[in-house]
């Protein structure tokens, strides 16, 4: 059975809120220290699905992972681009979850009117950099130590996809 890649709702907080939490306990792929609450995590969903777009994995039925698209950052000029970002359960890295997911929330985004979509990946996270890659976006810098977590310094990369090769001026996304 496919996995079936849809909205997330509020409904879903929980099981994001309990897939990422591995992440943030465990690794360093993400920045954040405590994991947020279900409440939490379904404000994200709702903040995210209003002006971009929040999007879960189900297997059987089951949440198994989830993608979504943010600002990339506050200034007006920037309001075309925006920060993706993926994660699945454990077990799920190399499994074509994250390319589904994408495969949804990057026409979506498209759709809505953005133009450019950055990702940004904690060093090392061969599986990110690949996923990433594989979807055609492109390197376009490092920031060196930037993030002190787990008692080490971690750098970050930085990737973007064009999501258009409109090259004109953009009508206001959302």
């Amino acid at each position: 059975m496919p996995l079936l890649i849809r909205d997330a709702t509020a409904d879903d907080a929980e099981a994001c809120a309990a897939i990422y939490e591995p992440y943030v306990r465990d690794t360093a792929i993400t920045f954040e220290t405590e994991p947020p609450s279900a409440t939490e995590m379904a404000a994200r969903i709702a903040e995210s699905a209003a002006t971009h777009a929040w999007l879960v994995a189900e297997d059987a039925g089951a949440v198994v992972g989830y993608a979504y698209a943010r600002p990339f950052a506050a200034r007006a000029a920037y309001r075309w681009s925006c920060e993706v970002s993926v994660y699945l359960q454990a077990g799920r890295r190399r499994t074509g979850a994250g390319r589904a997911l994408y495969g949804v929330l990057l026409p979506r985004l498209t759709d809505r009117g953005f133009r450019v979509a950055v990702a940004k990946t904690t060093l090392p996270n061969d599986a990110g950099i690949g996923l990433h890659a594989a979807l055609g976006f492109e390197h376009v810098g490092t920031h060196p130590r930037i993030g002190w977590k787990h008692d080490a310094w971690h750098d970050v990369t930085i990737t973007q996809l064009f999501l258009t090769p409109e090259t004109t001026a953009p009508i206001d996304p959302h």
